[in-house]
Order: C-alpha cells, then sequence, then structure tokens
C-alpha cells in the first residue's frame, strides 16, 4: 500500500519527470475514447489501459517521456495531478534503497 504520507525530494516536472504514473493500472470509464489495440479486458471485466512487457504503459513514448494520446488520454489520468499527493507518493515508493530511481529503456 501506497502511504500518501510519504515525501520525495524536489518536485517533477515535464521536462524531467519520470512517467511513474505510467506503471499505474489505468480502468477505462465509458467515456474514455481509447483505440483498441491500446487496451485489454481484465479477467474480471475491467477495459484497462494496456501495458507492455516491461510493465509501462504502450501508449507511452518512451523517448520524448511523454503520453502518446495526451489529447485523448484516459480520464483517470487526466486527474492524476502532477506533484499532488498521490504522485508524490508513487515516486518515493519508486525510489531505490539508496535514493536514485530506476527508469525504464527505451524499446527498439
Amino acid at each position: 500500500m501506497i502511504s500518501l504520507a510519504s515525501t520525495v525530494k524536489g518536485v517533477a516536472h515535464c521536462s524531467t519527470c519520470e512517467a511513474v504514473c505510467c506503471r499505474l493500472k489505468v480502468v477505462l470509464q465509458p467515456e474514455d475514447h481509447i483505440p483498441e489495440h491500446l487496451t485489454i479486458y481484465s479477467p474480471e471485466g475491467l477495459h484497462l489501459m494496456k501495458r507492455g512487457e516491461d510493465g509501462w504503459c504502450v501508449a507511452l513514448d518512451r523517448v520524448r517521456r511523454n503520453c502518446s494520446i495526451y489529447e485523448t488520454r484516459p480520464s483517470a489520468c487526466g486527474r492524476f495531478l502532477m506533484n499532488g499527493p498521490y504522485c508524490k507518493a508513487i515516486r518515493t515508493e519508486y525510489s531505490g534503497a539508496d535514493g536514485t530511481r530506476a527508469w525504464h529503456e527505451p524499446v527498439a
């Protein structure tokens, strides 16, 4: 479980964001219009954003580290507040024990 009381040093900026939120499970809503090839259905019947074998959202542009479908991104992603309590908690959890953070390698 993620503690919302967790804190991280510094503030995330778009130019240095590690896109850790792109590893979260994103449940799609009926108002979301995401191309079907980017989505899956869970065994429980939830409509989800698909993630790659490495666990990152398939809509994440690995080179630019931003959303490739930003203008039509899921409503859950649109409500995610950068530098908000949940963002900071996720970044803290993702941080390594030595204070470093791992970043995924671009897909070849």
